[in-house]
């Protein structure tokens, strides 16, 4: 059986749930990349219920919650609690060169992942040029 000898812990406890440590910080850690025409954000959730995770954009701000919560019930008897629990929440600020229309997310392994279409707008394409009449060339805009 654990003994617990710190009448602090608890406390110390609270206060790394709230404001984090250099090891465990109290947010979402997160991965962003560009692949192709694809932007992706990969949160980590480990031992979130796909249930409570909430993905919201509104004005090109996507905003990512999700609660891990405790075992509970009538049996269950808590002797050691260092994971953090509760909501934790994060946000991004999305370029206007997203398509957040086709926004798709899955989760698996404990990894939320977003992917994002780059806007048709915001891809690179040809423009023809004329010049001398009817003489035309391509370049790349």
């Amino acid at each position: 059986m654990l003994m617990r000898t710190d009448p602090f812990r608890e406390i110390d406890r609270l206060a790394e749930q709230f404001f984090g440590t250099a090891a465990r910080p109290a947010m979402m850690h997160l991965d962003a990349y560009r692949d192709g025409d694809h932007f992706y954000a990969a949160f980590d959730l480990p031992g979130v219920d796909p249930d409570s995770i909430d993905c919201t954009v509104e004005r090109n701000v996507l905003t990512v919650r999700a609660e891990r919560r405790r075992p509970a019930g009538d049996g269950v008897e808590l002797v050691a609690a260092e994971r953090p629990m509760g909501t934790f929440t994060r946000q991004l600020f999305l370029g206007d060169t997203l398509d957040t229309d086709k926004l798709e997310a899955g989760y698996e392994n404990g990894v939320l992942t977003l992917r994002i279409p780059v806007a048709e707008r915001a891809k690179p394409r040809r423009v023809t040029i004329q010049a001398n009449g009817n003489t035309r060339r391509e370049i790349n805009a």
